[in-house]
């Protein structure tokens, strides 16, 4: 059998070389990458990679930090793109805390209408959740219907983490998960359910270790992979065949 890996969330067009990128990755054995999108003004831009490159799937929305820029007629533009089978999510959207507490109340409006778009579009919603566990879990508990729900780039305690497993929610492990004092995760990787794990590299960000410090790409989700593998103690080849089918039954890709 053939294992391969999938990234979950790389912010591609961001990188320096994006072909070049997307050429590493399949040389690699990453097999598919999940675009998510970020800025309203970037919608477009997301579609298009996404039919130029076969094994690249696209996530559309806003993220909490430019909800400020949110305007309705954006709910119109992302239906139309998601008549696309490349487009497989809604995201990243969620609640960020962390850099500026001054629009909470903006972002909860933001969120609130991204969670009924892809309710009604029936689309999993992808989540950034920053410094904001309480506020983000208490919304998709209240607002969301009938998405599967990916944690993009989980921060949370084990706690937490066994409190989204119980809904039924997706794990999203990166590059993080390789830092030397980055005990919280590592034992959230050890403990959470392989069938609700999945691996990302967020790059250009988070870039894993050996290669901290660097510009990240999905060619480094294998780092993250053979972390995983080590906590957990499990082969490489079972933590790239569960968080591979994982993947494509939660985006159905």
């Amino acid at each position: 059998m053939e294992y391969y890996l999938i990234d979950t969330h790389a912010h591609i067009d961001m990188l320096t070389n994006m072909e070049e990128a997307i050429k590493n990755a399949i040389y690699n054995n990453i097999k598919k990458i999940i675009l998510p999108c970020a800025y309203p003004n970037d919608l477009k831009k997301i579609y298009e990679i996404t039919q130029k490159y076969e094994n690249v799937y696209g996530l559309l929305g806003v993220h909490p930090s430019e909800a400020k820029d949110w305007n309705d007629g954006l709910i119109n533009k992302i239906k139309e793109y998601a008549t696309s089978p490349k487009i497989v999510g809604i995201g990243e959207i969620g609640l960020d805390y962390y850099w500026d507490r001054s629009f909470n109340d903006i972002q909860k409006e933001v969120l609130i209408k991204q969670i009924k778009l892809a309710n009604e579009l029936n689309l999993p919603i992808c989540i950034h959740d920053r410094d904001a566990h309480k506020d983000t879990f208490d919304i998709l508990k209240l607002y969301n219907k009938n998405s599967e729900i990916v944690m993009h780039c989980f921060s949370g305690s084990t706690k937490f983490a066994e409190e989204c497993v119980k809904e039924g929610w997706y794990l999203a492990i990166g590059g993080v998960v390789t830092f030397k004092n980055a005990v919280k995760i590592k034992e959230v990787a050890a403990s959470i359910p392989l069938d609700r794990l999945l691996l990302e590299t967020d790059c250009p960000y988070l870039s894993p270790e050996p290669h901290r410090g660097q510009e990240n790409q999905p060619a480094y989700t294998k780092y993250v992979a053979e972390k995983i593998a080590q906590i957990r103690n499990i082969s490489y080849e079972e933590v790239a065949e569960i968080t591979s089918r994982n993947a494509e039954k939660v985006y159905k890709i």
